[in-house]
């Protein structure tokens, strides 16, 4: 569960006489994860492509290049079909003519009616200024100049330049002025004012006819367009499943066809390598050696074991000849015999573990192997990085703590019950699956918003689930609350103290299965590398939750005091004893045993990386940071409790706040007085109160939902990052990508 599932590596070996079929029978298994022949052994090269590879390359590019034509997607496929050669060959030249053809007419049109559009937005300025086109050009001795501007300034313009004659013609901020100057004299004029000249467009005679007969080429334009485009539409209709169908075949005869390409081959062998999960190796062994037979070898090279660091713990030696384990290390000769497979493992360079020869990269793929609950968190760990195969996946810590966090900062049945809708919403609806994880990721942290939210009390930051629910139960009220009424204001320090207590839990799980990484080197590299951590932080921690001389605050610690010595939790709980060892000379102050546990921890912490001393204080700052959250607890807390009594309004009774729910104004202050009322409520201001009421208390409680995935989920996200993986989590594993291909449109029967 914390590692991925167990991959060896396996080498399949044997004539080529035998490599169609072989490929036949590994892409059915789609198990075989292909490491690429990068060409080092001597005598051995990369294999070429089975003929008609490149025409099947060419008629999926040709599919591909229809599919985006005409739009086609997934929900276009309907039933499965078989695909045959003569079928694909007939039907799709039939389909790429009609739609080339029809594409092209679609181009052309829009090129058209694109040049008619810009036509008709040249033309309407002149049609707003109502002068004949031939009567804006071709003077001898007038200069004309058409354009957009402000009349008064050009008027102004032209009054204090050199043109003595002009005549102005304005309508609607289009202008035209006809001077009697050289035609730079008049552009000269012009610069000044604001002006942005027009070119006169051809023809002659009013523009208001030549708009219209523009307008009227654009209609016959568009509907030519909107034919082309329905018969595009029927051709949809009509070929997508075949294409969706066709583009599939194509796809798998590409994938086998180019499959020789990462074998390493002779004149008459292959050999192939690759990795498989562990468990599945006989299903693999016994399927080939049954669709192909003797002529090919097939064998476990080792079972990949891998540190953090990609270090070999363990794997099966290839045995050779007489049953006695291979100590080859030389790059294999080539065998030229037909009929004998490839025995040897090379190296040439390539990849050595031990006295193993390998082929290509040593590293296998990862297959995250995590419970079905913890899946959809999988897409939020790949966002940093895909776990490597030999360190642990945070998956399921990441499930297990995340969810909380965010339920424990909003805690509220109500938004708790949207966001697990929505969470629903998006994981039933969407087609991605990373949106997916997502709404299902969403759908767990709004099942544990409900939960704490049920613990609360609370539903829309109401307390009506604790007023009438638990004391059903036998309970007084909720077991907890937030904290931001008076009445339970011990609570908001209790959330305080309790977020340093998980953070340090949180943070040691972190740098423990650190520590459990390093015990693969030696036990040394771990005490002092992860283990130095773990003794600082809990040092620095237990001083601080003992009083830090004093320094800390006094809810932390103390009989009288600290929070868990009484209200709201009664643990019994008053503080570590200091454990004080001597008093420090000079400073008068105790030195605590608690501290000789952090500087033991800092000490072998400069044995193991000097450099790492600088950020000593992570212990300190890194449990810090999980005060935010109690942080947004309280704040989205707040905002529900404003918008609450804005609409309903409250008043204060012996220390408690009240909210006028059932009961007006006039209640509190007939029993309480008129100074006990916090705020009236808007619900009891009239109709007109009441209405407003209801739009602040929607938005409001809108905004606060919206803010409660923005804020707790990217602080509970934060943690999770930059806290948590930050100790352990390192990432950079290869995707598993068997060579084979799931059938979804096509059939083989």
């Amino acid at each position: 569960m914390l590692r991925p599932e167990k991959m060896c590596r396996v080498s399949v070996t044997g004539s080529k006489r035998v490599m169609e079929p072989v490929v036949e029978s590994v892409h059915e298994l789609d198990m075989l994860h292909v490491t690429e022949y990068d060409g080092a052994w001597e005598g051995f090269e990369p294999g070429d492509p089975v003929e008609g590879a490149d025409e099947a390359s060419d008629q999926l590019v040709t599919v591909r290049s229809l599919e985006s034509i005409l739009g086609v997607d997934a929900e276009d496929a309907g039933p499965t079909r078989l695909v045959t050669d003569e079928a694909l060959e007939e039907d799709l030249e039939e389909v790429r003519t009609k739609v080339t053809e029809l594409d092209d007419r679609r181009d052309d049109l829009r090129d058209d009616l694109r040049e008619v559009e810009d036509q008709i937005a040249t033309m309407e300025p002149f049609v707003q200024l109502g002068i004949d086109l031939d009567l804006l050009r071709g003077y001898d001795t007038l200069a004309v100049s058409v354009g957009e501007g402000d009349a008064d300034e050009i008027e102004g313009a032209l009054d204090d330049s050199d043109v003595d004659t002009y005549q102005l013609f304005s309508e609607d901020g289009v202008v035209a002025v006809f001077a009697r100057a050289d035609e730079s004299e008049l552009q000269d004029a012009l610069v000044g004012a604001t002006f942005s000249a027009l070119v006169v467009p051809e023809g002659d005679g009013d523009p208001t006819e030549y708009l219209e007969e523009l307008n009227h080429r654009k209609q016959q334009l568009e509907s030519k367009l909107d034919t082309v485009e329905n018969e595009l539409e029927e051709l949809r209709l009509d070929y997508a499943g075949f294409l969706l169908a066709a583009e599939e075949k194509l796809s798998i005869e590409v994938q086998k066809a180019e499959a020789p390409l990462t074998f390493a081959t002779t004149e008459n062998a292959f050999i192939a390598e690759g990795w498989i999960p562990d468990e599945e190796y006989e299903l693999f062994e016994q399927q080939v050696s049954a669709d192909v037979g003797e002529a090919v070898d097939i064998e476990k090279l080792e079972i990949a074991e891998y540190d953090s660091d990609g270090h070999v713990h363990s794997h099966e030696e290839v045995e050779g000849e007489g049953g006695e384990e291979s100590t080859e290390t030389d790059a294999p000769m080539a065998d030229d015999t037909e009929d004998q497979p490839e025995k040897a493992v090379a190296d040439g360079g390539t990849t050595k573990t031990g006295g193993l020869v390998t082929m290509g990269d040593s590293s296998p793929p990862v297959i995250q192997d995590n419970p079905a609950p913890a899946r959809p968190f999988e897409a939020l760990v790949e966002v940093v990085n895909r776990p490597k195969y030999g360190e642990f996946d945070p998956t399921v810590f990441f499930f297990l703590s995340f969810p909380a966090f965010f339920g424990f900062m909003i805690g509220d049945i109500g938004y708790g019950i949207i966001y697990a809708l929505l969470g629903y919403g998006l994981y039933s609806r969407a087609s991605g699956d990373v949106m997916k994880s997502l709404g299902g990721v969403t759908m767990w942290a709004g099942g544990f918003t409900i939960l704490f939210g049920f613990l609360y009390g609370e539903i829309f930051g109401l307390l009506t689930v604790s007023n009438q629910v638990w004391p059903l139960l036998g309970l007084d009220s909720a077991p907890i609350h937030k904290g931001l009424k008076p009445q339970y204001a011990e609570y908001a320090i209790a959330w305080l103290s309790i977020s340093l207590l998980v953070g340090v839990a949180h943070l040691s799980i972190g740098w423990i299965l650190d520590f459990v990484e390093n015990l693969s080197h030696s036990l040394w590299d771990a005490i002092t590398e992860s283990g130095s951590w773990l003794l600082m932080m809990f040092g620095l921690w237990a001083w601080v939750f003992s009083g830090a001389n004093g320094a800390a605050p006094n809810f932390l610690y103390g009989a009288e005091e600290g929070i868990f010595a009484g209200n709201p939790f009664p643990l019994g709980f008053t503080g570590l004893p200091a454990f004080d060892l001597f008093t420090i000379p000079g400073l008068g102050a105790p030195f605590s045993a608690w501290l000789l546990v952090f500087l033991i921890g800092l000490g072998l912490l400069g044995l193991a990386d000097p450099i790492e001393l600088v950020e000593f204080l992570n212990v300190f700052v890194n449990v810090l940071s999980y005060t935010r959250l109690a942080a947004v607890l309280l704040a989205k807390a707040g905002m529900a409790f404003v918008v609450n009594l804005l609409f309903f309004g409250a008043y204060e009774h012996d220390g408690e706040w009240h909210f006028l729910i059932t009961d007006g104004p006039q209640y509190a202050i007939s029993n309480y007085g008129a100074e006990s009322i916090i705020f009236p409520g808007l619900m009891h201001a009239g109709i007109a109160g009441v209405v407003g009421g209801i739009l602040v208390l929607v938005l409001g409680h809108i905004l606060v939902l919206v803010l409660g995935i923005t804020s707790a989920g990217l602080q509970g996200v934060r943690l999770e990052y930059v806290e948590f993986f930050g100790k352990f989590f390192e990432g950079g594993g290869t995707k598993y990508n068997p060579f084979g291909y799931e059938r979804n449109y096509t059939t083989d029967d």
